[in-house]
């Protein structure tokens, strides 16, 4: 049987943009989760690197000469000193440059399962670090437990303090340029060093949710400015039963709604399914 691992949606349940850093990324605090719903990337040996696309998304993707998955695998095969080889196939279950961190899962599920397909033994901040030259938002994505990350997304504190919850996304099918909207933000430059996040003890949904109440995400500003379809996919969230909170993940357009149990999830989700049949609406718990 090929190899095979899930990756799942990355969703920033706040984003903080403290400034511009020398190195021209920006310097960012933000608390992630995962949802059980997401990509799904098999391989199997071969005699030469190869990657399918299919899925509901592949054709976003179509033409993409380096996908995130093959400078994974490159990477780690320069890493090992191995010439890189597998037949990868790659399930596009996702909207593409849509907030949640889908290309950067695929890559993430690509370290993961030719680790396993290679038989190598990769330290773990070894892996992180190749991660990293992936993408920013790669390491945090090589473990699906809940995390604060910082600097530029290379900072990262696994918690298991987060208490179980359902999320409804939905993107209304327009994709956003994550570099579009950190310009539209216009962050001014770092003043100075910044310490890492404090997360307080979070025993119940309520907890949480007060929390986010005061930690928001400081890319929806923009990206309602460049995308104003996000402002309906928030309105319609909020306007379900029972949705607690609602927000935009990471750049958007994908936004959120956070629920305490599965049963007013699952009926949220298919509200909006109904009255929105053009976006792309998923109910998930929270890994």
């Amino acid at each position: 049987m090929p190899a095979r691992e899930d990756a799942p949606a990355k969703i920033n349940l706040s984003l903080k943009v403290l400034g511009r850093r020398p190195d021209r990324y920006h310097e960012l605090q933000s608390l992630v989760v995962f949802a059980a719903c997401g990509d799904v990337l098999t391989g199997e040996p071969a005699d030469a690197l190869s990657l399918d696309v299919a899925g509901p998304f592949a054709g976003a993707l179509a033409g993409e000469g380096d996908n995130l998955v093959l400078q994974a695998a490159k990477l780690l095969g320069d890493y090992l000193g191995i010439e890189p080889k597998a037949h990868l196939r790659l399930e596009k279950n996702l909207p593409v440059a849509s907030g949640i961190g889908g290309g950067s899962a695929d890559a993430a599920a690509a370290f993961r399962l030719l680790k396993k397909l290679w038989n190598a033994d990769t330290d773990p901040s070894a892996l992180a670090s190749l991660a990293l030259c992936v993408g920013a938002d790669v390491p945090v994505c090589l473990d699906v437990a809940p995390a604060l990350m910082w600097g530029k997304g290379e900072l990262i504190a696994r918690t298991d303090a987060l208490p179980p919850f359902w999320l409804v996304l939905a993107n209304p099918g327009v994709a956003l340029s994550t570099a579009e909207v950190f310009g539209a933000l216009a962050a001014p430059d770092l003043a100075e060093k910044c310490a890492g996040p404090i997360l307080p003890a979070m025993r119940s949904f309520d907890d949480l949710t007060a929390w986010l109440a005061d930690n928001g995400n400081d890319l929806e500003a923009p990206a309602r400015k460049l995308a104003p379809a996000i402002a309906d996919v928030l309105e319609a969230l909020k306007a379900t039963k029972d949705c607690r909170l609602a927000r935009m993940s990471g750049s958007g357009a994908t936004c959120f709604g956070m629920f305490a149990d599965e049963v007013s999830a699952r009926a949220a989700e298919a509200a909006l399914k109904k009255a929105r049949p053009g976006w792309w609406v998923a109910a998930a718990k929270r890994l």
